[in-house]
């Protein structure tokens, strides 16, 4: 095993992915594990791996974030053709026959809000559920002291 290790053994080393280990690029180049140790010592590659992955995740995240925002395009134009047919649908036709065409601006609504971030009427809905249970369920009893014992000895 008197091999070189050759120059590009650490995108070699950075290219196994979670299983990479100098074990395995010495096995890989045929060279001493200890061969590959001193390079890597020499040659900073922790401090270069730690670096390769935080540009890989800005990149990643950078291409993530496109991706949502084109996503979330697509969406808002959708419910703007879906609104400007529901508004014609609804100056077109009487009331009485343009149950489809309110249908439709209502959900628009809702998508939009839901899109920006505002409560819906079935966030609203569970938020006033939540608190019924709530009251329901928790006993304020601020004038019994036989309550603050039985608090005392309960587990924690």
């Amino acid at each position: 095993m008197t091999q070189r290790l050759p120059a590009d053994s650490f995108e070699y080393y950075v290219a196994l992915g979670d299983g990479r280990s100098y074990t395995r690029v010495a096995e890989h180049y045929g060279v001493a594990k200890r061969t590959v140790t001193r390079h890597a010592l020499v040659e900073d590659w922790t401090s270069r791996l730690l670096q390769v992955e935080a540009e890989s995740r800005a990149k990643s995240d950078a291409k993530l974030a496109e991706t949502l925002a084109e996503m979330r395009e697509r969406h808002m134009k959708t419910l703007r053709a879906i609104n400007a047919r529901a508004l014609a649908a609804l100056r077109e036709f009487p009331i009485s026959s343009s149950r489809d065409a309110v249908r439709a601006a209502e959900m628009v609504i809702k998508m939009e809000r839901l899109i920006a971030g505002e409560p819906t009427e079935r966030h609203a809905n569970v938020e006033e559920i939540m608190r019924r249970e709530m009251d329901a369920l928790l006993v304020y009893d601020d004038d019994d002291d036989d309550a603050d014992e039985v608090h005392a000895d309960a587990p924690r």
